[in-house]
Order: C-alpha cells, then sequence, then structure tokens
C-alpha cells in the first residue's frame, strides 16, 4: 500500500506549488466577479460547462447560485450545460461530443449572459466551442484553464489560469476561485 502520509506530504507540496502564482489572479479574478455580478443583477443567467471533474465543478458553480452559497438569499438563475445525460448524449450522437456544449450555448444563451467554459488542460474541444459559440452570440466569457492553457487559451472575455500541470491541484485551485467568487457576490446578491 502507497505510504498515505508520504503522498498527502507530496499533494499539499503539489498544492502549495499551484497556489503560489494564484495571489497575481487577484485582478482577473475581480474583473470576472464584476462580470458575473453584473449578469446575474441585471436579470440575466451564466451558462457553466465543463468534462469530468470540471462537469462537476460547473454543476457545484450553478448551485452556489441556485441555491446559495453561505446566506439565505434569492435564487439567481445559473445553468450547468453538462447535467442533463439526455442532452449530452443525444447531442453527441446526433452531432457530435465537440459540439454539445456549443449548441446548448446557441440554443440558452440571450444577450446578457454569461457563459463559463472549465477546462484543466485547456486542450477540451468541446469547452473550446462553447465559448466560441458564445462569441459568435455577443456574450462574454470567462474560463478556468490549467497548464499554459492550451488551445482555449484567449477564446473567452477573461482567462483565469491555474499554472500547473497536475489536473487535481487545477481542480482544487478552480474550487478555491469558484468559491472565492461567490464569498465575494454574497453581498451584491443578498440584496
Amino acid at each position: 500500500m502507497t505510504d498515505v502520509a508520504a503522498l498527502l506530504d507530496q499533494n499539499v507540496s503539489e498544492l502549495t506549488a499551484a497556489l503560489a502564482g494564484v495571489g497575481a489572479l487577484g485582478p482577473t479574478l475581480a474583473r470576472a466577479t464584476e462580470m458575473i455580478g453584473a449578469c446575474l443583477t441585471g436579470g440575466h443567467k451564466l451558462l457553466i460547462f465543463g468534462n469530468g471533474g470540471s462537469a462537476t465543478d460547473a454543476s457545484h458553480f450553478a448551485a452556489e447560485f441556485v441555491i446559495r452559497y453561505h446566506r439565505d438569499r434569492p435564487g439567481y438563475p445559473a445553468i450547468a450545460l453538462g447535467d442533463s445525460g439526455g442532452v449530452l448524449t443525444a447531442g453527441a450522437n446526433d452531432y457530435s461530443f465537440e459540439e454539445v456544449f456549443a449548441r446548448q450555448v446557441r440554443v440558452f444563451g440571450r444577450p446578457g449572459d454569461l457563459a463559463i467554459g472549465l477546462s484543466t488542460s485547456g486542450r477540451s474541444v468541446n469547452v473550446q466551442r462553447g465559448l466560441m459559440a458564445a462569441n459568435d452570440l455577443g456574450l462574454s466569457s470567462i474560463a478556468l484553464l490549467g497548464g499554459d492553457g492550451g488551445d482555449t487559451r484567449g477564446l473567452a472575455t477573461i482567462d483565469l489560469l491555474v499554472e500547473h500541470e497536475v489536473t487535481a491541484r487545477i481542480q482544487e485551485v478552480h474550487k478555491l476561485l469558484i468559491h472565492t467568487i461567490c464569498e465575494a457576490l454574497e453581498d451584491v446578491l443578498s440584496v
């Protein structure tokens, strides 16, 4: 069996390294937070998407707005585009897996809405196409990325890039960014 204590030390070291550059994201994260707040308080919705662990992060992110973060407050519209197995599999079967998010962005996206794509590698073609569909509709967008951002870097209005190579650590930092956004918006959304 793996030495769990040593593995924990290794994971803490990796997470510490992944967090080292996150402070520099402060101004960019503030801009992203302002965009999200303006979208929701303006009566618009969030369209959030990713694959695998990023899909569950998208669901979590949406739930924080629809239900609540810490305090009781009105709910705000946020849709995690990976939550419907029927829609995903129909889109993948009838079109292609690369189009499953773009199709939904085109269907649900309206002026003033905001698209948020998550990809720990920056190489998820369906996330890229979802962001490109948002661009085609004139929607603002945010990308939470990892590594060097891959081909997704630069497709969104704002990139939040975690420059690390270990997927699990990138996901953990993405979760920190998500929670920071939600906490920062508590006062704005509680009105």
